[in-house]
């Protein structure tokens, strides 16, 4: 949607039209979306399918036997990848100026919000199951971006896990960062109305960021950073 010609998009996962995780939402209401079923999207006649690293690799086979030319995009987890994910959309698209542009912007954005800090706090990433995000993921280099530092990095966790909520109070954060609740009721989602986190909360800085900016590598994770980078020169 950021790179697209007009008419050269025809239809968008049906993912993008989930208010809890899109980012271009207003936008993508624009779009009919399809399923991610093969037989759904052959009957649209795609010259080109983007994918990725989890679509169904049966879905990706079928189209592919069916001559329909199919890219993957690779999971983005560092924000250097985020231009080069962005390059080869581009590329494929025949959109390159365009997607020289984007980058140069988003690569202007995220230096100016990359300012060096005297102070960095620490912050504990906080999810349904205790689940967090440790370094090699992108929403570790999110938090570092804005001034923070991981805990999740401190107790040794690399990639996504779970963090004993035992352990995540021992280590005393100076901000916790939950995710968002979601519409229904949910067990999982018990850990962040505990008592304990509950208390940790009153006594350090608390709030919560829409998984939207976090999820997946755009420039829409500027967002992200600029709403911590405040949080940062507030606390």
């Amino acid at each position: 949607m950021m790179l697209a010609a007009p008419g050269q998009l025809i239809s968008i996962s049906r993912i993008s039209h989930d208010p809890n995780v899109s980012v271009m939402l207003e936008q993508a209401l624009e779009y009919p979306i399809n399923h991610g079923q093969g037989e759904e999207v052959f009957r649209l006649a795609p010259d080109l399918v983007l994918a990725g690293a989890f679509t169904s690799p049966y879905t990706v086979g079928l189209l592919r036997r069916l001559g329909v030319e199919v890219a993957q995009l690779p999971i983005v987890n560092t924000l250097d990848a985020i231009p080069e994910n962005l390059r080869e959309v581009g590329r494929l698209l025949g959109r390159e100026a365009a997607a020289e542009a984007v980058i140069a912007q988003f690569e202007a954005d995220l230096a100016a919000l990359r300012v060096l800090r005297d102070h960095v706090p620490r912050a504990a990433l906080h999810y349904a199951n205790n689940y967090t995000s440790g370094e090699n993921s992108l929403a570790h280099e999110i938090l570092t971006a804005a001034g923070f530092t991981n805990i999740a990095a401190e107790a040794g966790l690399s990639g996504g896990g779970t963090l004993a909520m035992e352990r995540l109070i021992m280590l005393m954060p100076d901000l916790v960062i939950s995710g968002q609740s979601y519409p229904g009721a949910s067990r999982s989602e018990e850990v962040l109305r505990h008592p304990a986190m509950e208390a940790l909360r009153t006594r350090h800085a608390s709030h919560a960021l829409a998984d939207a900016e976090w999820v997946c590598g755009t420039p829409a994770v500027l967002r992200a950073i600029a709403r911590l980078a405040a949080l940062h020169e507030g606390g």
